[in-house]
């Protein structure tokens, strides 16, 4: 029933966005010329906290049992094209982050590319996370449905 609740809340959440200021960001963010991982960085921590941080929480530590951690994340380190698939499609079934299952829904917040690979590049290099490789717009359009 709790889960029931936080799913509910979390669309409700998402649902108040404003569609306008959202598609006014894209454009710009869109625009923009990604030059480096901490200009990327910069937008993906914009993004972080307009999409994701009502559920993995500020410090990345999301919710024991409901929002799986994004902080020294075992699925980000190591499931790099599950991760980008997750934020880009949204994510549905059981996962296993850090050996503790999670079985939620996490919907797809209808980001572009460019969104997708700068939210990831935040996530993927904060909290005790690091990776070699920068996401790319062009990495994550190559993942499909």
């Amino acid at each position: 029933m709790k889960n029931i609740f936080l799913f509910i809340l979390v669309i409700l959440c998402i649902s108040c966005n404003d569609s306008k200021k959202q598609q006014a960001e894209k454009e710009t963010i869109s625009d923009e010329v990604v030059n480096s991982l901490p200009e990327s960085m910069a937008r993906g921590g914009q993004i972080y906290t307009d999409y994701c941080m009502q559920c993995h929480l500020g410090n990345g530590l999301g919710v024991p049992k409901n929002f799986p951690p994004l902080a020294n994340s075992n699925w980000l380190t190591e499931k790099r094209e599950e991760s980008i698939h997750a934020v880009k499609y949204g994510q549905n079934g059981e996962i296993e982050v850090n050996g503790v299952p999670y079985n939620g829904v996490m919907v797809a917040m209808g980001l572009s590319d460019q969104e997708v690979a700068d939210v990831l590049n935040y996530v993927m290099n904060n909290w005790d996370n690091t990776q070699d490789k920068m996401v790319t717009a062009e990495e994550v359009n190559s993942v499909s449905k």
